[in-house]
Order: structure tokens, then sequence, then C-alpha cells
């Protein structure tokens, strides 16, 4: 199906975003829908990364973009349709360090204080705006 440049744009966002948070840590749909400007989208960016693409070939995709580190707010791994799609997650979570332990009803759950990611901005936002500051001093 084809997305509005608007869809599109906010696909990307949420990919970029993804894409910046460290091997080893989490964070929480809502807290990347607040780093990309939409905090009251925390639902649009779980279906984003829901229709992350598998194939390689294409610009953003499960390989460079690392959906298993977005988890909701309580700190647990969003349950899906497929219950092998959080076995997956808390596996690919496993790989990178993170402890994924199990609460008394069997959600699997993260440590936010432990594994938490929550910049109050995206470090390439810093980044840029660091080269802007240099930028400026250079031409006084």
């Amino acid at each position: 199906m084809a997305r509005s440049d608007e869809a599109s744009s906010f696909f990307i966002a949420v990919y970029r975003a993804v894409q910046e948070i460290p091997e080893g840590k989490v964070t929480s749909y809502s807290h990347i829908a607040k780093l990309i400007g939409t905090p009251q989208r925390p639902r649009q960016v779980g279906i984003c990364l829901k229709h992350l693409p598998q194939d390689p070939g294409a610009r953003h995709h499960s390989g460079n973009v690392p959906w298993q580190r977005v988890i909701n707010a309580k700190g647990i791994i969003s349950p899906r349709s497929q219950p092998s799609g959080a076995r997956n997650q808390a596996a690919a979570l496993r790989a990178e360090g993170v402890t994924v332990s199990t609460d008394a009803l069997g959600a699997w759950c993260v440590d936010f204080a432990e594994y938490g990611w929550f910049p109050n901005s995206l470090p390439s936002e810093e980044a840029d705006e660091e080269q802007e500051w240099d930028s400026e001093t250079e031409a006084t």
C-alpha cells in the first residue's frame, strides 16, 4: 500500500530515531514518539516497527533498525498476535547483553533502571546543534 508523504516521513523519523538507541539499551514507544516531536503517537511508532521491512535491499530494514530495543512504557515486551514475536525480541535483547526476565503474569520484562535509554533529544540532533555552534563561532 502506498503511503502519503506525511506517513513516509513519520516512518523514516521513527526508523532513524530507533537506529540511535545504543546496543544493550532499550527505550519505550512513547519515548521515541516524544523524541521525534509527536508525543501523542506512541502506538503509531509500534505500527512503524511492525511494518519494518525484512528486505535488506530496503533503505531501512530489520537488519539496520534495532526494533528489538523498543518496548512498552511499563518495561514489558508487548505481546503480539504471534507469540514467537515477543520470544524473538527477548532473544535479540539477550544477545545484546540485556537481562530479560519474566514477571508473575508471564510477561517478558526489562529493567529500565539498568537498561533504559531516555535522552532529552536524539544524539544526532545534539551533534547538529554543536556543528551549527562551531560554524557560527568560526564565522565571527
